[in-house]
């Protein structure tokens, strides 16, 4: 995405995916995340829609390589669910690219180094 400044609509249909993903996160789809404690962060809409970056705080980080690989192998059905919470606010369902936001990790890191 540019720098530009997302539009109010896409602020407000990413705050909606964002609760919608951590939901079907802890409800529906627990058993993808191996075990580990998942976070939407963030959720950062296209202008056309079509795709949802959605930016994830992994707790263990160490299970974030285990966490993305089910996560990119179930995006289909991760997808699905939203589709059935959105469709009458969207008309298309978005792409879903999952990415980790490691900020936690870097402010832990430099909390440790300034110990």
């Amino acid at each position: 995405m540019n720098d530009r400044i997302e539009s109010t609509r896409q602020q407000k249909i990413g705050r909606q995916i964002q609760r919608d993903i951590s939901e079907i996160f802890s409800k529906e789809a627990a058993s993808l995340l191996c075990g580990a404690m998942v976070s939407v962060t963030l959720v950062r809409m296209s202008p056309d829609f079509e795709l949802a970056k959605i930016y994830l705080s992994i707790f263990p980080f160490e299970k974030h390589a285990e966490v993305m690989a089910s996560l990119q192998e179930n995006n289909w059905l991760i997808r699905k669910t939203l589709g059935a919470r959105v469709r009458n606010q969207l008309r298309h369902v978005p792409e879903l690219a999952f990415y980790i936001d490691d900020s936690l990790e870097y402010i832990s890191a430099i909390d440790k180094l300034l110990k």
